[in-house]
C-alpha cells in the first residue's frame, strides 16, 4: 500500500499548549516524534506527557523545558527516574492491567498519541510492533494519533494491527530499534536463577520480565520440558529455550502453543524471532495482565523481585523510601494470578544484599516504602540462600522463614525484632 508522509516537524505541529500526549512504550519509544516535539519547546506550555517505560532520551523531563512539558508517569524508568525524585515531574501507582482503562474510561483522556509501527502491509494495516501493551487503548481514544513508520518494527500477530486510516500522519524513519545490553550474570544471580527453577514444574506457565534474574532463571531452564509463556514482556532467554525445544506451550489452557506478551525488549534477535511469527501472539496489558485469564492456564510460575521486603512478608518493589525508582507494573497482577491458577506459584526473587551491602530482608521497610504486593497475597520468596514459602503461615514464622534467607550478617537484626515485636520468638540464627 501506498501512503503519505510528512517530516516529523509537521506532524507533531498538531500538538497544542495544554494537550495530553500519549508516548509508546519500550523498545517503540517514538524518539524522531519526540525529539520534533521538544524542539518546539519555546511555543508550548503546559503539555502532559503520559507513558509507561520508555527508552532512549527523556529530554522532556530536563528543568529547562519545566513550563512546556510535564511527564506523567505510569512508570517510571531510568531515563526519568531523577525527574521525578526531583519534583520535575510526576508518577501514577497504578496496576498494569489497570491502565487502559485509565484512556477508555476518559480517566485520562488523550489529545495526541505518539507511536512507532511497521510500514502498512498490502492491506493497509501497519503493526504496533514490540509494544501493544497499553498503546492499543491509546491509539483506539486519542482525538490525534501520529505514527513514525519504521521497516525495522517486527510485524507481530495478535492483537496490535492498526490501519493507516486511522493515523493522522506518519512519519518515515529508518532507525534500529533500542537493543539494552545483556551483562554478564553474577555468581549470586546464577544462584538464585537455580534456586527459582527448582520449583518451576515441567508443563508450567512462566511469567517473568527481564534482568539479571529472569535471565538467570531462563538459563537454569533447559532441561525443563514442555514450559508455557504468558507474561507481560519477555527477551531474549525466552528465544533460547524455543530453540531448545523446553517452550512448547504444550500444556496452555489459553493460546495453547502460543507465547502471548504484551510488550518485548531486547537484542535484533529477539526482534527478528518475532517478527510475523505466529509462534508470538501480542496482546493489550488489560488482557495480558487480567487476574481472569492468567489462572487459567497450568500452574502458573510468576517470578517478580523487589526492593525489599520486610519480616511480615510485606514487598517494596517500586521505591526506595518515599523515593520512587520504578513502578506497580504488573507484580500484583501475576502473583495474584498465579496463586489462583492450579498449582501455581507466586514468586518474589531477589539478592539479599544491595550493591551498598544493606540487607534487602529487613525488620521494617524504609519509611514512605510503597507496598506494592502484600503480606497477604506473598507467598515464595527466594535468595541465593534458599526458598521460603510464607503462605499460611503466622508472624512469626514469617520472620523465622524470611531470616533463613536473609544474608548471615544481618539475621540476628531480624532475629531481635522479630522476638521484639512478636514475643515467644525461637532463636534461628547462629
Amino acid at each position: 500500500m501506498k501512503y503519505r508522509t510528512i517530516s516529523a516537524a509537521e506532524a507533531v505541529a498538531v500538538v497544542k499548549s495544554g494537550d495530553r500526549v500519549f508516548l509508546h512504550t519500550a523498545a517503540a519509544t517514538p524518539q524522531r516524534l519526540i525529539d520534533a516535539l521538544v524542539d518546539r519547546a519555546d511555543e508550548l506550555r503546559n503539555v502532559e506527557i503520559i507513558s509507561l517505560h520508555t527508552e532512549g532520551e527523556a529530554a522532556y523531563v530536563r528543568s529547562e523545558y519545566s513550563d512546556s512539558f510535564r511527564l506523567n508517569a505510569l512508570f517510571v524508568g531510568k531515563n526519568v527516574r531523577s525527574a521525578v525524585q526531583e519534583g520535575l515531574a510526576d508518577a501514577i501507582p497504578i496496576f498494569l492491567s489497570d491502565v487502559p482503562a485509565l484512556f477508555y474510561r476518559n480517566v485520562l483522556p488523550l489529545d495526541v498519541a505518539l507511536v512507532h509501527v511497521s510500514p502498512p502491509d498490502r492491506h493497509g494495516y501497519c503493526s504496533l510492533g514490540v509494544s501493544v501493551d497499553v498503546t492499543r487503548a491509546a491509539v483506539h481514544t486519542a482525538r490525534t494519533v501520529i505514527a513514525q513508520v519504521n521497516p525495522n518494527m517486527p510485524r507481530t500477530h495478535g492483537e496490535g494491527l492498526l490501519h493507516a486510516s486511522h493515523i493522522d500522519a506518519m512519519v518515515d524513519v529508518d532507525d534500529p530499534l533500542p537493543e539494552p545490553p545483556r551483562r554478564e550474570l553474577t555468581d549470586i544471580e546464577r544462584k538464585i536463577g537455580q534456586n527459582v527453577a527448582s520449583i518451576v514444574e515441567n508443563g508450567a506457565t512462566l511469567q517473568m520480565g527481564i534482568g539479571a534474574i529472569p535471565d538467570a532463571t531462563l538459563a537454569a531452564l533447559v532441561h525443563h520440558r514442555n514450559l508455557g509463556i504468558h507474561t507481560e514482556m519477555f527477551s531474549d532467554g525466552v528465544v533460547d529455550l524455543v530453540e531448545k525445544g523446553v517452550i512448547t506451550g504444550k500444556y496452555k489452557c489459553t493460546h495453547n502453543e502460543i507465547i502471548v506478551a504484551s510488550f518485548l525488549l531486547g537484542t535484533r534477535r529477539l526482534y527478528d524471532f518475532v517478527d510475523d511469527n505466529p509462534l508470538v501472539e501480542m496482546f493489550g496489558s488489560d488482557y495480558v495482565n487480567d487476574t481472569k485469564e492468567i489462572r487459567k492456564n497450568p500452574k502458573v510460575t510468576a517470578i517478580n523481585s523487589a526492593i525489599e521486603i520486610d519480616m511480615s512478608g510485606q514487598v517494596c518493589a517500586d521505591s526506595i523510601g518515599q523515593r520512587h525508582f520504578s513502578g506497580v507494573g504488573g507484580q500484583m497482577d501475576f502473583i495474584r494470578g498465579a496463586a489462583l491458577s492450579p498449582d501455581g506459584k507466586p514468586i518474589i526473587a531477589l539478592p539479599s544484599v544491595t550493591k551498598y551491602g544493606e540487607s534487602r530482608i529487613v525488620p521494617m521497610l524504609k519509611p514512605g516504602a510503597g507496598v506494592v504486593t502484600t503480606r497477604a497475597h506473598v507467598q515464595y520468596v527466594i535468595t541465593e540462600y534458599g526458598i521460603v514459602n510464607l503462605h499460611g503461615k503466622n508472624m512469626r514464622q514469617r520472620a523465622e522463614a524470611l531470616a533463613s534467607i536473609a544474608h548471615p550478617d544481618f539475621r540476628e537484626d531480624i532475629c531481635r525484632a522479630a522476638h521484639d515485636l512478636y514475643g515467644g520468638y525461637r532463636k534461628v540464627c547462629s
